[in-house]
């Protein structure tokens, strides 16, 4: 019984020493909240000239937490302006009777990818702006021979493989970004865009020496979140880079083969993680 009694204690005491430390956790907090606001409110009365007109370097905003942190949005761009972005990439890949060890013979491939992206955006609210969005890629690959070997018994050889892809999209999007000083230079932001594209791929190789040409005919929409950082190397140019992290996608596909229909297909998905093949690098004009 004493032993249970010294436990109780020592239990009792360490629930009293806990709760006196959230308290004064929760003390200092409060402390270093009532602070930062003040300091927000004399930072907010902090102007610059923007476009003509008189406002705050700190944009105001609510405070959804039980504390003032003391992180401040700073005004990047201003409302008003206009953004114009563009985006493009190019890839080319072209062998020519490479040769790997004794395995790999012959092999002759060229392929090449390039895409477009067109942005135009008008900022409704400082540092936020909602525009339109239009996409263009184009993609080919050609495989005019490749041999394989690694045994007598194990050993192929393929021809004449061709594979063409061109897709246009087109949506709206919405970009919301948070100054990092007053400098005006550095910003994260945070892109949602809802886009609808619309594509075909052809897909020709030979099937028991018989040529074979499978179309397909691709629908789809898809809802994108995509974080970046954006920094202004002139008074008016920005660099930009932007990751997907997010994304809802909806697409449906019709395919034939050689002229006669084999179906169509339907799927949705998914995406909770980041897209190292979604990064984009671009650059935006604002006037």
């Amino acid at each position: 019984m004493a032993r249970k009694s010294n436990i109780l204690r020592i239990a009792a005491v360490l629930a009293l020493m806990l709760a006196t430390a959230g308290v004064q956790a929760q003390t200092i907090m409060r402390k270093k909240s009532v602070a930062n606001t003040e300091r927000r409110q004399t930072a907010e009365q902090e102007m610059v000239v923007a476009r003509g007109d008189t406002t705050a370097i700190i944009l105001p905003e609510r405070n959804f937490g039980r504390f003032d942190r003391g992180l401040y949005n700073y005004l990047y761009i201003p409302k008003g302006c206009w953004g114009f972005g563009v985006t493009a990439s190019y890839g080319e890949l072209n062998t020519k009777d490479i040769q790997l060890l004794n395995i790999l013979n012959d092999f002759d491939f060229g392929g090449k990818i390039y895409s477009i992206n067109l942005s135009a955006a008008y900022f409704f609210r400082h540092n936020q702006s909602i525009g339109l969005k239009v996409n263009y890629t184009r993609g080919t690959a050609d495989l005019n021979h490749l041999a394989v070997d690694f045994s007598d018994d194990l050993n192929f050889s393929i021809r004449d493989v061709g594979y063409y892809q061109e897709s246009y999209a087109m949506g709206c999007a919405y970009r919301n970004y948070v100054g990092l000083g007053r400098q005006k230079r550095f910003s994260v932001f945070n892109e949602v865009d809802l886009m609808f594209q619309s594509g075909q791929s052809r897909f020709k190789r030979l099937f028991n020496d018989e040529p074979k040409d499978t179309r397909t005919t691709v629908t789809q929409a898809s809802l994108n979140f995509s974080p970046g950082v954006a920094i202004f190397m002139q008074q008016n140019v920005a660099f930009n880079v932007s990751f997907g992290v997010f994304g809802i996608k909806l697409r449906k596909e019709d395919q034939t083969t050689n002229g006669t229909d084999e179906g169509s297909r339907f799927s949705s998905g998914a995406n909770f993680r980041f897209n190292i093949f979604n990064i984009n690098f671009g650059m935006l004009v604002v006037i």
